[in-house]
């Protein structure tokens, strides 16, 4: 339950990252034509930025990505190991949730 709360904190996180970089990216262009030496400095240090922290993102998601696959192929390796635990497990939750559920 924590890891399936971390993955949603997770991908809700990269959602506003993405938000975020793509409202800098719209002002960087907006503010094209804005001169100066100093803007000029100033936007070329923000692009570098975006640029590093998309591929940052790019990176992060992929790790997400595997990770979940490994622990999918671990989960998916103890169910067939250990069928009647799992079932048990999945029963113990089911019934913990329910008692829990009905008691609202």
């Amino acid at each position: 339950m924590k890891r399936a709360m971390e993955v949603f904190t997770n991908d809700q996180w990269l959602t506003d990252i993405n938000a975020v970089l793509a409202d800098a990216e719209n002002l960087l262009s907006a503010t094209a034509d804005q001169g100066g030496e100093q803007i000029a400095l100033v936007r070329a240090k923000a692009e570098s930025s975006l640029r590093l922290a998309r591929r940052r993102m790019v990176e992060m998601q992929s790790a997400m990505l595997e990770s979940t696959r490994e622990a999918v192929k671990l989960t998916d390796t103890y169910v067939h190991e250990n069928p009647w635990n799992a079932i048990g497990t999945a029963a113990g939750v089911g019934m913990l949730l329910g008692f829990l559920l009905g008691r609202r």
